[in-house]
């Protein structure tokens, strides 16, 4: 009786799932179609919007250098460059700080300290970007205009607190596979008579640079696509950027301003071109890593 009972119970279960599955797939199809044609109108609406904003503009001339609204010039060309450095500079001292901590989370430091860092970051990551800009305001930005002259408002300034802003998430990524990878060889590194440094540096950073590849990946997006740091700290003035010390006008905060300033004419289609060109920036950037891990493995 109760193997039949059990057989019965199996049957019904089956039944069920084979009712339930069908139904299971097609929610997720149907939500996955969504989303995908959500995204799609979202992006096909910039790319319209940018190319329109092409042909009003006057073909390139919003390209140009010269940004003098009396004239009628809205050349972004010094956004475009600004938007470069200061997501490049911000890229590189954030990732060379994400793989230090990385390392001393495991094997370059005591134990102690390993805990207070992973602690400290955890909590970074809670805190707001508006934190950090009206910190660096107070903190930062007097250091630099005492240290080095100038306002204190310029790519450096800005620079650094992306770089720190970003380096929670990216040394995250970066621990994750190393934790992994270290557990797997672990004990054929101890068996070669290995250091923690040696094993660290030879073998296990060595298989983990498809996620180190992909920390400096996000690390870039989120540095490009940043508005408020870049409004608050790097002095939002229209010109070419030729020393650290120089103020500068990211696409990202153009439009943050030209938004809320609701000017239109020729502010306003340059406001649609710049969203195209991060678009279109971010999308490069997604390709060319995803061929970078192709050819990695």
């Amino acid at each position: 009786m109760t193997r039949q009972k059990s057989h019965v119970v199996d049957e019904r279960t089956r039944a069920n799932s084979s009712f339930l599955i069908p139904n299971s797939s097609f929610l997720l199809r149907a939500t996955a179609l969504s989303v995908s044609a959500i995204l799609g109108t979202v992006i096909a609406f910039i790319v319209i919007s940018g190319v329109d904003a092409l042909i009003k503009g006057r073909g390139l001339s919003l390209f140009g250098a010269v940004w003098n609204s009396n004239a009628g010039h809205f050349g972004i060309l010094t956004m475009i460059q600004a938007s470069i450095l200061l997501a490049i500079s911000s890229l590189c001292v954030g990732w060379c700080l994400s793989l230090g901590c990385c390392c001393v989370m495991n094997g370059l430091a005591p134990s102690f300290v390993a805990n207070f860092l992973n602690l400290i970051l955890t909590l970074m990551t809670a805190i707001p970007t508006v934190v950090y800009g009206f910190a660096a305001v107070f903190l930062l930005v007097p250091i630099v205009r005492e240290a080095l002259g100038g306002t204190g408002f310029c790519w450096l300034t800005a620079s650094m607190i992306l770089a720190l802003q970003g380096v929670p998430t990216m040394t995250f990524i970066m621990d994750g596979a190393v934790r992994t990878i270290t557990a797997e060889t672990e004990l054929t590194a101890s068996a070669l008579g290995m250091t923690r440094a040696q094993h660290l540096s030879r073998i296990v950073l060595p298989i983990a640079r498809k996620s180190l590849i992909s920390a400096a990946i996000l690390g870039l997006g989120r540095a490009v696509g940043d508005a408020l740091i870049p409004t608050m700290l790097a002095g939002n003035a229209i010109r070419f950027v030729k020393t650290p010390l120089d103020s500068m006008r990211t696409l990202t905060a153009h439009i943050s301003l030209v938004l809320s300033s609701d000017i239109g004419g020729g502010e306003h289609l340059s406001l649609l071109l710049a969203g195209a060109l991060l678009l279109t920036f971010c999308a490069v950037v997604s390709l060319i890593s995803r061929r970078m891990m192709r050819r990695s493995n």
